[in-house]
């Protein structure tokens, strides 16, 4: 029987920013190379009787791009994206900090 976790991670090995939003592309002269924030996650296991299985799947999040024209090289970030991630981020902090201040009060 195949190790399952080793065949998941050599599956993931070819999991990233290229194989989700592809290859980087020239238009006009200029280059633009994606960038991404992205996870996998995989879980297996089996039973007294040997009967084993697994599972996992992965996430993207376009993060922006780096673009190319001539020499000058820019990270060109998508602010859409940014700001889904930020807003949930700040809320949970503001709501941890007035915890820890009703704690400390105490």
């Amino acid at each position: 029987m195949p190790n399952i976790a080793l065949e998941l991670g050599k599956q993931s090995a070819t999991f990233g920013v290229s194989s989700i939003y592809g290859e980087q592309q020239d238009v006009a002269g200029v280059r633009m190379i994606p960038v991404a924030l992205t996870w996998t996650g995989f879980g297996g296991g089996e039973d007294s009787s040997g009967n084993g299985g697994g599972g996992g799947g992965g996430y993207a999040v376009p993060i922006g791009a780096y673009i190319r024209r001539g020499d000058d090289l820019r990270f060109e970030p998508n602010l859409v994206m940014i700001a889904v991630i930020a807003i949930p981020l700040i809320l949970v902090a503001g709501h941890s900090l007035t915890r820890v201040i009703r704690i400390l009060k105490k």
